[in-house]
């Protein structure tokens, strides 16, 4: 008698289950790491604290992809192959806020943005049905070319070095700022003949600075990039899926032979700790960064839609609308998670709905098996110290590709939007991509502004997704569809 079983509810062997897992985790882990690196370091967290941010991000990881592909009640889990990572999408509102309050108690105000944002996801779920029409591929493919673009900043500075703090591009002359020590010395005492110095007085930096940009980092750098480049074109089939993570790998071990990485916090870190909630105290609820960051989530919420109807058509498994709103409140429920454990906001990641289609695997249960493998390495501490001991540069060469990527995938959805019969699309994209441009071209642009605003306005991505939104039903209506969202999501993994 055939099994009534469908594929995507068929329960695999543990060996293969475990060696399916595993995959879905190393495509996924480069992207997974990415985002607590960039925002702990812009929060300037101690080592040991971006270390505890990884592993806290992949211990909810796992947990939410868990609770997305097996399901908890009607309500919670589409019970679809999905692996679940921090997106990208939030990155540049929470190193806006990061920029602005560095530090734990910059933290604590992410983490409750987060969590607001969370619950504010969760009640608008079951309404993004209704949504959709103001999401065309003009607006979405604008605001990922917006994210991608912004983005490659940070894969820059990763590569050459802050253009502030210790790798700043040049410094104060050690003799300039003697001679001001000496002068401020003398400066207002009687007799002397030096008038008071005026209030915040600084020097011009004018020394090259020694370490921005040396020639060593910048040829690792390049050495992961065309490792990618060519893992990419020479690998096959799940290899070639791993190009990313493999590089950094390639990295890392030549910058461990070159004495440039540096074990000793590896060692001192131990080899099991529990993830604790709020580990920098109780979150600051701060009602602008939540209405910031719920922008994003709806953001987010239409990415997932566009994911889940992919999946579903990649799966043969037939979406209801209940299905989908669960798996939309997934994303606000595991946000929220994520805030309460010192992590970020949660989607389905691209390259795994990609990675079904390639291995043609459809059990759901897979992806159960990859969450509780990235649990097992949340609670290890020294994956994340591990991670945390990569030299920026190593990650530079990856973060052109990963981040590239990103605004490469705006770019395919672009390409299926009609330009030639609708000339007025090109104006959607053209000012909705100059304006994501201006905090990352003219960061004070804002300085005479009202500070209660500054949360909105900081972040390009922000920027392009209201210009994109309006100008859009200015120009064409609320004309968006459903199946305009899948086929833009499939796209992106063809």
């Amino acid at each position: 008698m055939p099994s009534t079983t469908h594929p995507v509810d068929e329960v695999l062997p543990a060996p293969r289950l475990a060696a399916l897992g595993i995959q879905h985790v190393l495509v996924m882990y480069a992207g997974a790491i990415a985002v607590p690196l960039i925002v702990g370091r812009a929060l300037k967290l101690e080592p040991e604290q971006v270390a505890f941010l990884i592993s806290a991000d992949l211990f909810v990881c796992g947990i939410v992809t868990i609770i997305q592909s097996l399901g908890a009640t009607q309500w919670f889990g589409i019970k679809l192959p999905v692996m679940m990572g921090v997106t990208f999408a939030a990155v540049g509102p929470m190193v806006a806020m990061a920029n602005a309050n560095p530090g734990h108690d910059g933290a604590r105000m992410i983490f409750g943005a987060i969590i607001g944002a969370g619950f504010v996801a969760m009640l608008i779920a079951p309404l993004m049905g209704r949504l959709l029409r103001f999401f065309p591929p003009v607006v979405t493919g604008s605001i990922i070319l917006v994210i991608g673009v912004s983005l490659m900043k940070v894969g820059v500075s990763w590569i050459f070095g802050n253009p502030v703090g210790p790798t700043a591009p040049r410094l104060v002359a050690p003799e300039h700022a003697e001679w001001l020590k000496t002068v401020s010395a003398l400066a207002g005492v009687e007799g002397s003949g030096v008038p008071a110095l005026p209030d915040k007085l600084s020097l011009a930096a004018t020394a090259p600075n020694v370490a921005y940009a040396p020639l060593s980092h910048v040829a690792i750098s390049a050495i992961v990039l065309v490792s990618i480049l060519f893992i990419a074109r020479f690998g096959r089939g799940f290899v070639s899926n791993i190009a990313v993570l493999l590089g950094i790998v390639i990295g890392a071990v030549i910058t461990g032979a070159l004495g440039m990485m540096h074990f000793d916090k590896v060692g001192n870190a131990g080899w099991f700790a529990l993830v604790t909630p709020l580990h920098f105290g109780m979150p600051i609820f701060d009602p602008i960064l939540i209405a910031t960051m719920s922008l994003v989530m709806v953001v987010v919420l239409i990415e997932s839609t566009g994911m889940f109807l992919a999946l579903g058509e990649m799966t043969g498994k037939r979406l209801t609308q209940p299905m989908l709103s669960a798996g939309l409140r997934t994303d606000g429920l595991g946000t929220i998670i994520g805030g309460l454990f010192n992590t970020f906001p949660y989607t389905s990641f691209s390259q795994n709905v990609g990675l079904v289609g390639v291995t043609g695997v459809r059990s759901r249960f897979v992806c159960v098996a990859g969450g509780v493998i990235l649990i097992v390495f949340g609670l290890i501490p020294k994956m994340g110290a591990l991670v945390e001991a990569l030299p920026t540069f190593v990650l530079g060469g990856a973060g052109l590709v990963m981040f590239g990527m990103v605004a490469a995938t705006g770019v395919r959805i672009l390409s299926a939007v009609d330009f030639k019969s609708s000339r007025n699309n090109l104006f959607i994209v053209a000012v909705s991509l100059g304006l994501g441009m201006i905090p990352l071209i003219a960061p004070d642009f804002e300085m005479w502004m009202p500070n209660v605003i500054h949360p909105l306005i900081e972040s390009g991505i922000l920027l392009a997704s209201i210009s994109a939104v309006l100008l859009n039903w200015y120009f064409n209506g609320a004309v968006g569809e459903a199946g305009d969202l899948r086929d833009a999501a499939m796209s992106t993994e063809a």
